[in-house]
């Protein structure tokens, strides 16, 4: 307890899921919160994205461990959103020392030519860039920011996939893969600064991005309409590890870690918290 006391972390993606369980870990740690989401929907999604009623959730269970939370709605797609919350968090907490980019989706309608494709890509790479570029100017050495990146971004093919009407997933995979290299390349930059910056690649996560059909059918291409019972036999075959899939937990240790001073000389690294998933890969055995 206490590893991140006096410490001011913004998450983005908070009102459920991994986001969820990164603001609950760092406030058990000590952290003030500022928790953003957007809590709308975007067009090219198949499940439904989380409520103010979810964002509200997470700061209940924030200010439940007695630690205090800004919470508000904001699209990681506009930077101008980005900073006004960043500024106001400034304002409210005098400082800013953690960053987690967490914010993902995996979208797989083509509502027009290759929309899927181009809101993931807005999404889960631009927003990581926006989440940054916001945050950069309030940050001091000593700050760390974490990012949420996907083994879907290190396995090779996935972007050779040809799915007409759901461009989602190769736009996921190649999101991800440009987030691996933008945090080594962006790290280097910021190290002189004494500022630091990881990523993190889990493998399946017990989240809704990864129960919804579309994500079920990926592992049951037999069946038009898997459910979750019929993909949970599938689900081990991703991973080295007996395993369907790790808890948000999981990734929220390791986003304690980084964000904390034990991880002081760590920066610019892909860090995967995947069950063995890419050994799997590596050595030709993936299902």
């Amino acid at each position: 307890m206490g590893r991140l006391d006096s410490k001011v972390a913004l998450i983005t993606g908070a009102a459920r899921g991994q986001g969820r369980s990164h603001a609950i870990r760092l406030a058990e740690e000590g952290a003030s919160i500022v928790a953003i989401d957007i809590c709308a929907p975007i067009e090219s999604m198949n499940y439904a994205l989380a409520t103010p009623e979810d964002l509200a959730q997470t700061a209940k269970e924030v200010e439940a461990l007695g630690r205090p939370i800004l919470a508000r709605k904001a699209d990681v797609r506009d930077r101008d959103q980005l900073k006004a919350v960043v500024a106001e968090a400034v304002a409210e907490f005098g400082r800013l020392d953690v960053v987690v980019a967490n914010a993902g989706i995996c979208p797989a309608k083509d509502i027009t030519l290759c929309s899927s494709f181009v809101d993931v890509v807005d999404v889960d790479l631009f927003g990581v860039q926006n989440t940054v570029a916001a945050a950069l100017p309030h940050l001091q050495g000593g700050a760390s920011i974490v990012v949420t990146g996907s083994t879907a971004g290190m396995i090779p093919g996935l972007t050779d996939n040809i799915a007409p009407g759901a461009s989602g997933g190769p736009g996921y995979a190649y999101a991800k893969q440009a987030v691996a290299r933008y945090v080594e390349v962006l790290a280097l930059q910021l190290a002189p600064h004494m500022v630091r910056l990881n990523a993190i690649h889990p493998t399946n996560c017990d989240t809704p991005l990864l129960h919804n059909e579309d994500v079920y059918r990926a592992f049951r291409p037999d069946l038009e309409h898997p459910t979750r019972e019929d993909a949970m036999p599938a689900l081990p075959a991703m991973q080295a590890m007996p395993i369907p899939f790790i808890d948000p937990v999981d990734i929220s240790h390791l986003v304690v870690y980084l964000a904390s001073d034990e991880s002081r000389y760590m920066t610019g690294m892909n860090l995967r918290v995947d069950a063995g998933a890419m050994l799997k890969t590596s050595f030709g055995v993936h299902a």
